[in-house]
């Protein structure tokens, strides 16, 4: 595969603060970084219409209004209704609530099944149940491929199977799970599925209901917005759901009952920011005219996916030319298979240490257990404080920077 892509890069890093560009930045599993649209976005609220929303005076018109936009377009951005869509304060806090709201629907011994491959996010909500009696069921992986069995799935369902959460792409090793078969397989005996979706958002569009998933979590924070978390939940799931919110919210309020923290004015407001920013890049990359907002995301996530393949794909090489280096995850490149996001341990050097090691360079990447502590131990990574390291890429890096960090790693490694 040649060394380009279709993507104007010059023309994507012009969208951003220029000084994001002095360092090769590969923490984008962490959180990426944020375009100039969404600053101006939250700026502009907080300038304009920092009153409290939805009263008959015009600040505060236009301040509803705002929130009321930046909500509808991430709707349409995972294609679903609008009530559907619950913005909360992080995805660690929406599951969280998430579990509490539907432990009433289910009876003692009852199971759950956990993957071993999730973000602690997708995890400990879950398994703080078993508090109300619920049985734990662990769906584990078998080895540093860190691929989620179908086969293992089958033979852990049962009629008392409730829910089965799992992430989409694990934030540690990159995969892309199957979440569409697994929803069918889940709900073939008749329980729900959570999918955690903030290691996949980033990097390829998000289609809800084509998936049949009955909950689906990203964090807007790793798709170039401010740090908050989306809940997608099916209507008739979400209207059973016991409401965590004060006592006068009713039940079929579902734009509130998931969400105690309240709304978050102004970076609901900036979330029209994440639009803004994904349709300019779409003008400029498309002739054709899109009046969907979910068909414009869908088309430029086209683009981005074989970018990033490029970049993955000089930097797996990389991996798999060094027996010193252990790769969590699959070690094939296709985007169908993984995403950027690469995990490895060092057998001479902490992980800690060749983080630090590359900074020297200008090469920012991290360490550490990246809250999938359960997934690391299962692993026999004995220390999981120290972890992996993790080089994670989006679609406004550059071939060049890729090259940084690999002759950064050779330096360091020796």
């Amino acid at each position: 595969m040649p060394e380009r892509t279709e993507l104007d890069l010059q023309f994507i890093r012009e969208q951003y603060p220029p000084n994001h560009w002095d360092w090769a930045f590969f923490e984008n599993a962490g959180g990426a970084y944020v375009p100039n649209s969404v600053i101006e976005r939250i700026s502009s609220y907080m300038t304009q219409t920092q009153v409290q929303p939805g009263y008959p005076f015009p600040e505060s018109t236009d301040a509803a209004k705002r929130m009321n936009l930046g909500h509808q377009l991430m709707a349409e951005f995972v294609g679903a209704d609008i009530e559907e869509i619950t913005i909360g304060a992080s995805t660690s806090f929406n599951v969280y609530v998430l579990a509490q709201a539907l432990r009433h629907l289910w009876k003692i011994g009852d199971e759950i099944i956990v993957a071993t491959l999730n973000h602690e996010a997708n995890s400990g909500p879950w398994r703080r149940l078993e508090e109300f009696g619920l049985k734990i069921i662990e769906w584990p992986i078998e080895s540093d491929a860190a691929e989620l069995s179908l086969d293992t799935l089958k033979q852990l369902l049962n009629e008392k199977t409730q829910l089965v959460a799992f992430p989409h792409v694990s934030n540690v090793a990159g995969n892309v799970n199957d979440v569409a078969g697994i929803t069918k397989l889940a709900h073939s005996v008749d329980a729900l599925v959570c999918v955690d979706g903030v290691a996949y958002a980033p990097h390829r569009a998000l289609k809800v209901k084509e998936w049949d998933v009955d909950f689906y979590l990203f964090s807007f924070y790793k798709v170039f917005g401010p740090h908050m978390g989306c809940l997608y939940g099916k209507r008739d799931i979400l209207e059973k759901a016991k409401g965590q919110y004060h006592y006068f919210f009713v039940e079929n309020d579902l734009l509130h009952k998931m969400n105690p923290a309240g709304p978050n004015h102004e970076s609901i407001a900036s979330l029209v920011g994440i639009a803004d920013y994904f349709d300019t890049l779409y003008a400029h990359h498309f002739d054709r005219i899109e009046s969907s907002f979910f068909t414009r995301s869908q088309a430029l996530y086209g683009k981005f996916a074989e970018h990033e393949q490029v970049l993955a794909k000089k930097f797996l090489d990389f991996i798999n030319s060094r027996d010193d280096l252990r790769l969590i995850g699959s070690n094939e490149n296709d985007k169908s298979i993984r995403v950027a996001t690469f995990s490895f341990t060092s057998n001479t050097m902490s992980s800690e240490q060749i983080a630090r090691a590359v900074s020297k360079d200008k090469v920012a990447i991290s360490s550490g257990h990246f809250y999938a502590k359960r997934l690391l131990e299962s692993l026999g990574i004995e220390n999981s404080s120290d972890g992996v390291v993790r080089c994670s890429m989006a679609h406004y890096n550059t071939i060049d920077e890729v090259d940084n960090l690999i002759h950064s790693l050779d330096r360091v490694l020796g």
